[in-house]
């Protein structure tokens, strides 16, 4: 959180500061649910006007840090915010709940056509809780809207000897092969990962275990 307030900080202007100041400042003072709606909420509401639409998401990720959202907040905002702030609520998870309480979030979110919102849903938080059939799914999806699979975080840890995976990705490579369709570089990239790791040998290199 010091890293993106530091960073966040450098990109804003003197009114922005003086206004990100002031938020989290009444967000840290009056935490959690105040009457229907909490002050932390509508500052977060403001954050694009205040901060630049550019800025926002980091704004707003630092107000939920501010407040200490629990995951019965994140789920208030989630459920009643624009795409923006939902995306913001998502990049905000690995941050607030160590638990998978959330996932309802991130699952939400994969079954929209937002790619950006889909891309938010795929951070830290996917990457700790998300099941394998959910998780297979949202690569696949990545692959069918052209969503880079950088943004898919511990792709490589998840992928590794993932023999469904495989084959999903194998099948889906087919498909466009027999459309005339081009396989992308992403899923080429994807199933290489899949492969199981190579045993190294006492001299360091490939062989069999000793």
């Amino acid at each position: 959180m010091t890293t993106l307030r530091d960073r966040l900080d450098a990109r804003l202007d003197a009114p922005g500061r003086d206004w990100l100041d002031r938020a989290l400042a009444e967000a840290a003072a009056h935490p959690g649910g105040h009457g229907p709606i909490s002050a932390w909420e509508l500052r977060i509401a403001e954050a694009g006007r205040r901060c630049g639409q550019e800025n926002a998401d980091a704004a707003r990720v630092l107000l939920l840090h501010a407040a200490r959202a629990d995951p019965r907040a994140l789920t208030r905002v989630y459920r009643q915010g624009t795409a923006a702030e939902r995306r913001a609520v998502l990049h905000a998870l690995p941050h607030l709940t160590p638990g998978p309480e959330a996932l309802p979030l991130v699952e939400d979110a994969l079954r929209t056509n937002d790619t950006r919102l889909v891309a938010a849903a795929l951070g830290p938080y996917a990457a700790r809780h998300l099941d394998a059939h959910h998780w297979r799914h949202a690569v696949l999806k990545c692959l069918f809207t052209g969503i880079p699979v950088d943004v898919v975080s511990g792709l490589a840890e998840r992928a590794r000897a993932d023999a469904e995976l495989a084959r999903m990705l194998g099948d889906h490579a087919e498909e466009r092969t027999a459309a005339g369709r081009p396989v992308p570089e992403d899923l080429l990239r994807v199933l290489a990962l899949t492969e199981p790791a190579t045993p190294i040998g006492t001299h360091g290199r490939p062989g069999k275990e000793s």
